[in-house]
């Protein structure tokens, strides 16, 4: 698998880090109240067939941490942006 850094162009895929799923949230409150929120947040995952945004660290290049849709039946990157601050 080759992933295409935005600033580096395209890279091996032992250039990366996974870092994790892209679309969970984390939790704004400290609140006890917001206990199962955040075991939510920490342990429980989907797994899901098809696309899916995924954060990955260009640990051996740039260090940008970047968002990649990739299809996780075939390995399929169908885009590649750099990602959000704050997630």
């Amino acid at each position: 698998m080759r992933i295409k850094c935005p600033y580096c162009g395209e890279r091996a895929l032992e250039e990366f880090s996974y870092r994790g799923d892209a679309t969970v949230k984390r939790p704004e409150s400290l609140e006890p109240s917001a206990t199962q929120a955040w075991v939510d947040y920490v342990y429980f995952r989907d797994n899901p067939a098809g696309l899916h945004k995924e954060h990955w660290h260009h640990s051996a290049g740039c260090h940008a941490w970047l968002e990649v849709t990739r299809d996780t039946r075939t390995h399929e990157i169908t885009d590649v942006a750099f990602a959000e601050k704050g997630r």
